[in-house]
């Protein structure tokens, strides 16, 4: 079954330093971005993080230090990278919590705001999970009958995504082959950060989802607590989560104004 796109749909993958959002940087960057005729295009990258890569890591992906030491870093690939996900919707294996929020952050640390409210996001892992609960391999074997070759480099992973998605697509009847039906269905909360530290209630403000104060309204906590926020501002928060909270910062204070 092909998928029904309105726009593009980029499946991104990365591999990493480590899993620190906030403070690992991208090594290896590779995309596949499915344009609405169903043609797509493949770019990869490899990428010199401007810091040590964790031995545990480099158990993983198989990317040492040397092994980048002379590649281009993320500021060089940056401007090309934005225009290639202009308009795109985004895509991905574990794609909301880990690579979406990575590859923000990295825009963000070079200046670059890149803007993911505006974009659908479809996390085939969730669809997964909620259809049957297993791992990417376990996924590719069940979905595509094949073992993945050259597992957890960037490139095979993200087709072997791709391919889970388009057989999810054809397994399940009761799911809609369009992006903005795949988008709600692969999210559990609707987030107001990519990270998902900020989650939306039933009556749209914004929730602090994490430690003593989970639940609450964040307006809320800003008035009580003046404080908290300092801490969040100074804490391992990823660039974008903390420009939401800026944000509602700054609006608890012009309503407190304008009493």
């Amino acid at each position: 079954m092909q998928l029904h796109l309105e726009r593009p749909l980029a499946f991104i993958d990365l591999e990493t330093t480590g899993l620190s959002v906030g403070s690992d940087r991208i090594v290896e960057i590779a995309i596949i971005k499915v344009s609405p005729d169903g043609s797509k295009t493949l770019r990869t990258h490899r990428v010199n993080p401007e810091m040590p890569i964790s031995e545990e890591s480099t158990s993983i992906h198989g990317i040492s230090n040397e092994d980048v030491a002379t590649e281009p870093t993320f500021s060089d690939l940056a401007p090309s990278l934005f225009k290639f996900l202009f308009n795109c919707d985004l895509a991905g294996y574990n794609s909301n919590k880990f690579d979406v929020p990575m590859l923000v952050e990295e825009f963000f640390r070079v200046g670059i705001e890149f803007d993911f409210q505006e974009r659908k996001l479809v996390d085939v892992q969730n669809v997964f999970h909620k259809m049957e609960q297993r791992t990417l391999k376990a996924a590719y074997q069940f979905y595509c009958g094949k073992e993945i070759e050259n597992a957890h480099s960037a490139a095979a992973d993200i087709e072997a995504t791709y391919n889970v998605l388009l057989a999810q697509l054809d397994k399940y009847t009761d799911l809609h082959p369009n992006v903005p039906f795949l988008s709600e269905f692969s999210q559990y909360q609707k987030t107001a950060d990519i990270m998902g530290r900020i989650v939306f209630d039933e009556n749209g403000k914004e929730c602090i989802n994490f430690g003593k104060h989970k639940g609450k309204p964040v307006e809320d906590v800003f008035a009580k607590e003046p404080g908290y926020y300092g801490w969040l501002m100074n804490g391992d928060f990823p660039r974008s989560t903390k420009k939401v909270f800026e944000d509602i910062m700054n609006r608890t204070k012009s309503k407190a104004a304008a009493k």
